[in-house]
């Protein structure tokens, strides 16, 4: 069975342009495994999310990359379908699409997308997925009757360059659901979702997975890690110094089922960085 993958998660930062590629490239260069970007469009100091994953693609080599992840509401699922598998063949294969149903509703609506309820914005993820599928299918002409997403006779491409994985920031109990049901990952943030809150989710997803006739183990468990890697004791859980980084993470994958995780570090953007790929990766890769 492979080991853990890590990644980090950025902040599409416009105001600084330079330090923004930068730490994409440091990844690469540290050996990490992933890029996540964050996608909240309504931000006015942020770049276009994928964009930017597209500016990167080009200038890497080895990482993969996701939108961490993306506001559906707001990017069309046939449009959303091209533009990953587009970075993908792009890349050689180097995209997996991070979706999300929605939030920050007032910001939405003010770009002109749709206010959608809490039940709306999961059923209409649902049929986005289903779209988004279609639109890889290498179908020539692909037709989808919905509530949130209707198209008739259109004429899906580019396919990507390989089965590109889905994953789902998900919480509530439909989205989790959904997540084992029709999704290829879980990327919630820890410990946005507290730890004790963890393992009934995972139980779910693994239900859902079941009962729609999927292994459970075919579902990547991929994590946001927020915190900060400090020189000093530690501060509460993922707050504190390198080697109780590399206990609390193998936590996360020994006790709680957790496979992949990207780093969020709070503070000097490259110093944590750097502490997480040079001092924490290694030995966590070492011990797994």
């Amino acid at each position: 069975m492979p080991g853990p993958r890590f990644g980090v998660f950025l902040i599409p930062d416009a105001e600084d342009p330079q330090a923004t590629t930068d730490l994409a490239l440091t990844a690469e260069r540290l050996g990490l495994d992933l890029v996540g970007v964050q996608d909240h469009p309504y931000q006015r100091r942020f770049y276009d999310t994928f964009s930017l994953l597209a500016y990167i693609a080009g200038r890497t080599e080895r990482i993969s990359l996701v939108p961490d992840v993306a506001n559906l509401p707001l990017r069309p699922p046939v449009l959303l379908a091209k533009a990953a598998a587009s970075i993908d063949l792009l890349s050689g294969g180097r995209f997996e699409l991070g979706l999300g149903a929605g939030a920050f509703w007032d910001a939405i609506a003010a770009m002109g997308g749709p206010r959608r309820t809490a039940k709306d914005s999961v059923d209409a993820l649902e049929e986005a997925i289903q779209i988004v599928r279609l639109t890889w299918s290498g179908r020539r002409t692909i037709s989808f009757e919905g509530r949130h997403y209707r198209i008739k006779g259109f004429k899906p491409g580019p396919r990507p360059a390989h089965p590109v994985g889905i994953w789902l920031g998900a919480y509530g109990p439909r989205m989790v659901r959904l997540t084992g049901r029709g999704a290829d990952g879980w990327l919630p943030s820890v410990p946005r979702l507290p730890l004790e809150e963890v393992l009934p989710r995972q139980q779910a997803i693994d239900d859902a997975a079941r009962a729609a006739g999927r292994n459970p183990g075919d579902i990547r468990r991929i994590a946001n890690v927020n915190g900060q890697i400090t020189e000093t004791s530690s501060e509460g859980f993922l707050r504190g110094p390198a080697r109780q980084w590399v206990d609390d993470l193998r936590r996360l994958i020994e006790d709680y089922g957790f496979d992949t995780f990207i780093f969020w570090g709070e503070g000097d953007p490259d110093e944590q960085l750097r502490r997480f790929a040079e001092d924490v990766v290694p030995r966590v890769r070492e011990l797994s």
